[in-house]
């Protein structure tokens, strides 16, 4: 019924597998750090036994004004009515991504927040018109996943859309020293 598949084994012992079930018609990619050879063994040790039942979080990043940082940490996050992926809270794996954000800040202060996103159900979105581009969280699903290099972000860096905001804690607010 489930089904484990080695995507990728890059350096650092960093292990990247897709986990797949015809049950929850989802897919989403785990990565596992293992000090040993790459095996299932030790993968298969990281995952937690309800894991795919949305308890899963990442360490993601978002990048915004100071401004707006201290009134996220204080009201939570305000998740957009629209975007490449529909209504959401977008955030990202990837900090150089984050620390380009925002576009326009009219000199103002910037921040990157560090987050643990509990993603729950992924939708993978890896081509533009894809039929659930901006519907995904109607069928089920709490986050949408753009992967890298797949042609829908000019960066090429990956990005998600998390619907509800309360799945998102944040760990820390960083100053963002880095302009573009």
């Amino acid at each position: 019924m489930f089904q484990l598949l080695l995507l990728h084994c890059g350096d650092k012992n960093t292990i990247s597998w897709e986990y797949s079930s015809k049950m929850f018609r989802t897919s989403v990619i785990v990565t596992s750090s293992c000090s040993c050879s790459v095996c299932l063994e030790c993968f298969c040790d990281d995952i937690q036994p309800n894991w795919h039942r949305g308890k899963e979080s990442y360490i993601m990043y978002h990048g915004t004004t100071m401004f707006n940082a201290m009134r996220i940490m204080t009201e939570g996050f305000s998740p957009s009515f629209d975007g490449m992926l529909g209504p959401g809270v977008y955030v990202t794996r990837s900090f150089e991504k984050a620390s380009r954000y925002p576009l326009h800040s009219n000199g103002d202060m910037l921040a990157v927040l560090r987050l643990s996103v509990r993603v729950g159900r992924v939708k993978k979105i890896d081509y533009q018109s894809h039929p659930l581009q901006k519907t995904w969280h109607e069928h089920g699903y709490d986050t949408a996943w753009v992967p890298p290099n797949c042609g829908m972000v000019n960066s090429g860096l990956e990005e998600n859309c998390v619907y509800d905001p309360s799945r998102i804690t944040v760990l820390d607010v960083m100053p963002n020293l880095k302009f573009w």
